[in-house]
């Protein structure tokens, strides 16, 4: 595994002497639009690079390719690819093929997942596997994975490769882990951690990480906006947990309570088992090893969990993760791209899908 990548990943994670320290100071935050607007022109080149690559593709895979970039999505991986490169003082078509790159690689994880998942509606409308098959969207998301490695291969940057070898060793070894994990009542808290970051964390990090290595910056200044991506990372993980626990599926784009009906036991179900007397405990888990949660969050977990602040306790991480990654960009000149930067793990914490 990429030691750029997963070398360092302990090294920014908030240690309990941390948690609770006083918030970074930061110039006034820029709003969502305002951080957008600045890779505005980009993203929509990346759009095209991906359009370019879905008509490289066989009917069936680009068919899919169209389906997925038509159903839209945040294009948050490539906008903070833009947005690290920038800071860095890059601004050459590298970056808008490595943004696209990144896309392709969190799209192909996407349709693995919902093979997996045996998922039905992703951003509100059918997932592949339900509209196509699991056969064709397995094969489909393989080729986005290669696809990805083909485009990236032309840039001829040996440590961007490695990196990106890391990343998707991690990513896969997160999915076999979380299968291994499935029905686990009692998973602990570094089980989840781990997950946590080889599903998300990592590939949030590499995104920055790339873009420190086309502005061609030092393995010190790599390793802060690697960190800051990985501090991101938990946090947009964390909130999504707490979502799939209060949102709607309007929101969603998706089921709420997925994940407790896939049996995987996220953050705020670690907490509530961890806060509840010890014959609530038994039954709860009882439930959920038995699969017993199959439309949604039944109303009595929910209420279970705000009651012993399993929810609150994990937003109070989320806020921690954010505050970290602010710590991340200590040190750095200001810019339009520093700012936009430290606002992001606001927009992180805040969002409601």
């Amino acid at each position: 595994m990429s030691s750029g990548l997963v070398g360092t990943k302990s090294a920014c994670l908030p240690r309990p002497a941390e948690r609770g320290k006083g918030h970074t100071s930061s110039p006034a935050r820029l709003t969502v639009k305002e951080i957008f607007d600045l890779v505005r022109g980009d993203l929509e080149k990346v759009e095209q690079e991906l359009t370019l690559q879905s008509l490289d593709a066989i009917q069936p895979v680009a068919q899919i390719g169209h389906y997925l970039q038509s159903s839209g999505g945040k294009r948050l991986r490539p906008a903070l690819l833009l947005l690290s490169s920038k800071f860095c003082g890059y601004s050459g078509d590298a970056a808008i093929r490595l943004a696209a790159v990144m896309e392709l690689i969190h799209t192909a994880t996407l349709v693995h997942d919902d093979v997996i998942d045996k998922a039905e509606t992703r951003r509100g409308r059918a997932s592949i596997n339900h509209r196509w098959g699991n056969h064709l969207s397995v094969l489909a998301g393989d080729w986005f994975y290669m696809q990805a490695f083909s485009v990236a291969l032309r840039e001829r940057n040996f440590r961007i490769l490695d990196l990106l070898i890391g990343l998707t060793q991690a990513m896969v070894e997160g999915e076999l882990l979380q299968l291994q994990c499935l029905g686990k009542a009692d998973l602990t808290e570094d089980e989840y951690f781990d997950l946590a970051y080889r599903k998300t964390a990592c590939l949030f990090s590499a995104c920055l990480r790339i873009g420190a290595l086309l502005g061609s910056r030092s393995e010190e200044e790599e390793n802060k906006l690697g960190n800051y991506g990985l501090n991101l990372g938990l946090a947009f993980q964390l909130v999504d947990d707490i979502l799939d626990f209060t949102s709607s599926e309007a929101k969603l784009g998706k089921p709420v309570g997925s994940d407790l009906r896939e049996g995987k036991a996220t953050l705020p179900f670690v907490y509530l088992l961890k806060r509840l007397p010890e014959h609530d405990v038994h039954r709860v888990a009882k439930a959920f090893e038995r699969g017993d949660f199959q439309t949604a969050v039944p109303p009595e977990i929910l209420e279970l969990a705000k009651q012993v602040g399993a929810l609150s306790k994990v937003r109070e991480r989320a806020m921690d993760f954010a505050q970290q990654a602010k710590r991340c960009l200590e040190g750095f000149p200001s810019s339009p791209y520093h700012e936009a930067l430290l606002s992001l793990p606001d927009f992180i914490v805040e969002r409601e899908s």
